[in-house]
């Protein structure tokens, strides 16, 4: 097992002092949105030492003894999950991530077009798929997936705007998933959506309803800040068509391809698909891509996925996503030594407090708060001692 050192994102909407307190970092002001633990090629981990290298380049060196023969013979050569932090002081935009097939598809399509992969016109930057799943470290606001258009249109009844008073029309209308992918499509598509102005107008209409008293607080103070924050984006008012969720400190959410999202606020570990393909509609300074989005979205009414987690050690619970390429397990360690769930390729990461890891083979690692390692699958069983909290991303 080796130090792995995270990639640092700086995307605008990131916390300048969340990540860094994580790290145990100094915060220089600016803000830190992300730290990538894992090995996609766009930015990858690196493993410092005396031949320091990039956690895909060691991987690449020897695939086998890196990530197991199951899991390259089920995957490629390749670390199937990718372990985040995440600290959003203002919301993400609002996006959709594509199937595995919809992501070969798109991604050979903008080959053909000869966009490279770095361009920041390009959608789709790798051929994976990228559901994930966010377990939050502090209180966590976010939207995800569609309304049952019933309760759409209750919380648009009566609102004093003319686009309030079309789209309730359309989910009245039909109320139906159709129904509302018109009334999202109408909000977010060039030909249709409402201009800055008007989008404005609205914003006032939902905020001067949640200072009289109103039927979805929740929904106005969402449309409220998405438009302080992105004055003018009509992606503000999708806001009434989904499912707001709020995450406490160790609960989880699981988000899968298809699924409209925005997250609003809040600190997480995040864990996904080994993949950076985001399809955008608004709420950002970023590419955004409304015809590929509207192309691959689900507009199905459903309820957001909570992850409820096993308890299948003494001191540890799993989060088991619905998917193949990875797993969330956290430990609250103690004097007395305990086995860490799993096998082949890990991501452990030291939340608090210090942990002493062990391997099968002999070898240990100690990790204080915010240091990560991983751990290869050649390492065999993983135990860890210590005080505080660890997660590990592994592969079921």
């Amino acid at each position: 097992m080796q130090v792995l050192e995270p990639a640092i994102q700086g995307y605008a909407w990131g916390s300048p002092t969340a990540i860094p307190e994580l790290l145990r970092r100094p915060s220089d002001g600016t803000p830190v949105a992300e730290a990538w633990f894992g090995a996609h090629a766009s930015a990858p981990s690196r493993l410092p030492g005396s031949a320091p290298t990039t956690l895909d380049a060691a991987i690449a060196a020897d695939p086998v003894a890196a990530l197991g023969d199951d899991v390259v013979s089920r995957f490629g050569e390749g670390l199937p999950f990718l372990l985040k932090l995440i600290a959003a002081e203002r919301p993400l935009s609002l996006q959709v991530h594509p199937s595995i097939e919809l992501a070969h598809d798109g991604y050979a399509r903008e080959d053909a077009r000869g966009v490279p992969v770095d361009d920041p016109r390009r959608s789709y930057r790798d051929r994976n798929h990228k559901p994930e799943l966010v377990y939050a470290l502090s209180p966590f606001e976010a939207l995800v997936g569609f309304r049952a258009p019933r309760r759409a249109a209750e919380i648009l009844e009566g609102v004093d705007h003319p686009t309030a008073r079309q789209l309730h029309k359309v989910v009245t209308s039909d109320p139906t998933s159709t129904g509302m992918q018109e009334a999202f499509t109408m909000l977010v598509s060039e030909a249709t959506r409402p201009g800055p102005e008007e989008v404005h107008d609205l914003a006032d209409a939902f905020r001067d309803r949640l200072r009289r008293g109103s039927p979805s607080p929740r929904t106005d103070h969402a449309v409220d800040l998405l438009e302080r924050s992105y004055p003018g984006d009509p992606g503000a008012v999708t806001a009434v068509l989904l499912n707001p969720v709020s995450l406490r400190p160790g609960e989880a959410l699981f988000v899968p391809a298809g699924a409209v999202h925005a997250y609003l606020e809040g600190t997480a570990v995040e864990l996904m698909a080994n993949s950076d393909n985001v399809l955008r509609a608004g709420l950002t300074a970023k590419h955004v891509d409304v015809p590929e989005l509207l192309r691959i979205v689900e507009c199905v009414a459903a309820p957001p996925i909570r992850i409820a987690p096993e308890h299948v050690y003494d001191a540890t619970d799993v989060y088991y996503a619905p998917v193949d390429d990875f797993e969330l397990s956290v430990t609250r360690l103690s004097a007395t030594r305990c086995r860490l769930p799993g096998g082949g390729p890990r991501v452990v990461l030291c939340l608090d407090g210090r942990a002493t890891l062990e391997s099968a083979r002999g070898g240990s690692l100690e990790v204080g708060p915010g240091q990560a390692a991983f751990v290869p699958a050649s390492d065999g069983i993983l135990s860890a001692a210590g005080e505080g909290r660890v997660v590990q991303a592994s592969v079921p």
